[in-house]
């Protein structure tokens, strides 16, 4: 096990009717904010008049700035970078998933950054201060309530990059499973693939000792399978509901990340599969992580068999471990079919006359991607055919 050091320092307000309690929370830092959010959802659903209630009772000034899209636009975080610095500005509101807290962070990064911030997701550090951030999460998926990330895609050239900083963890993030209820059930299932990637990413690692994380990622997947499922059957069950909003912050908020260095080569990959197509990230996920499992599990065959033994049950064969393993890449592979994701480029509409320019892309400004394995663009060539 790795030394390292974790501190996570996102307040948590958990449960039902609690976005009623933002304008409270938010008075403890300033009175004027930028509300940021998508479309005309938390219009239709009421969380939009809740949220201005709750801030107009404690006399907090609101700028808005609507219009984020999946694979949220560099060119609306510099809309609000502008509105942050014309009106002095210096706590943003994130209301929606994970497009919509990314968008914050970003423009978070960029308000006190001298060039453009798109230099802070290709060659530029963050080593100036951040705004504030807090959220009211929509959509259980990236995990960006809790995490120090953000992932932003450039229409110049349709590059999707990522960057990070421990300042941009939001100050307090509101997580009411009812706000989820409304969800349809495909965007549901991208963000349930969304979370078992990031616990993926993470328990593929070279790192040996570490026992209590494996444990703690495997108990997070079935936690999450199993009410998949359920709200499957019943899309308005609230424990189930909560159960999948909560996985969805452990999945990416550092704790299952302790002692252990995580890969990341699928999640950069599927990033310019979502950059160039605008899929949702989750579905591109479930078609990317299997294809990466299948290039790479010869590598660590017994970590492959366990993860098939521990968190699908599939028995260890001992005299072909290569079997075990590949049940269980299968088993995956199913759990995203039963909940309607593809799993195949083609599933999509997706051919192969792309990947070739996508697997140069990924490795255009890096020497490689990815720690299980180094994932140059031989490799992510290989990996999209997989995937075809």
């Amino acid at each position: 096990m790795r030394n390292f050091n974790y501190k996570n320092g996102t307040e948590i307000i958990f449960g039902k009717n609690t976005e009623v309690l933002v304008g409270r929370e938010i008075k403890k830092y300033t009175n004027k904010i930028l509300l940021h959010y998508g479309g005309g959802s938390i219009k239709s659903n009421g969380l939009y008049e809740r949220v201005i209630t709750s801030l107009e009772n404690e006399n907090i000034e609101v700028f808005e700035l609507s219009g984020v899209k999946p694979n949220p636009r560099v060119s609306l975080v510099r809309e609000g970078i502008d509105i942050c610095r014309r009106n002095n500005i210096d706590f943003i509101l994130a209301v929606g998933g994970g497009s919509v807290i990314d968008s914050s962070k970003a423009i978070a990064a960029g308000v006190n950054y001298k060039g453009d911030v798109w230099d802070l997701f290709i060659d530029k550090p963050i080593n100036h201060p951040c705004l504030k951030i807090a959220t009211i999460l929509t959509i259980p998926a990236a995990g960006s309530e809790t995490s120090s990330s953000c992932v932003i895609t450039n229409e110049d050239g349709y590059y999707k990059r990522s960057a990070g900083h421990p300042d941009l963890r939001p100050i307090f993030s509101i997580l009411n499973p009812e706000l989820t209820f409304t969800l349809p059930k495909y965007q549901t299932s991208c963000g349930i693939a969304d979370m078992i990637a990031h616990i993926l990413e993470r328990y593929f690692t070279n790192e040996k000792n570490v026992d209590l994380t494996d444990r703690l990622c495997e108990a997070t997947l079935k936690a999450i399978m199993e009410n998949a499922l359920r709200l499957n059957l019943d899309s308005n069950d609230y424990n189930a509901r909560a159960e999948i909003m909560l996985s969805g912050m452990v999945a990416h908020n550092d704790s299952l990340n302790m002692g252990r260095i995580g890969d990341w080569a699928s999640h950069d990959i599927e990033h310019e599969l979502s950059g160039i197509y605008d899929i949702a990230h989750g579905a591109g996920l479930s078609i990317i992580f299997p294809a990466w499992m299948k290039y790479v599990y010869k590598h660590d065959l017994n970590r492959f068999a366990q993860f098939a033994n521990r968190v699908f049950n599939i028995d260890i064969n001992l005299n072909n471990l290569e079997e075990t393993a590949l049940k269980g890449i299968e088993s995956l592979e199913n759990f995203f079919t039963n909940i309607n994701l593809p799993t195949r480029l083609s599933h999509v509409n997706i051919g192969d006359d792309r990947i070739e320019e996508m697997s140069l892309k990924l490795v255009a400004h890096c020497d490689h991607v990815g720690n299980f394995i180094e994932i140059r663009q031989k490799e992510a060539l290989e990996i999209f055919k997989l995937a075809l």
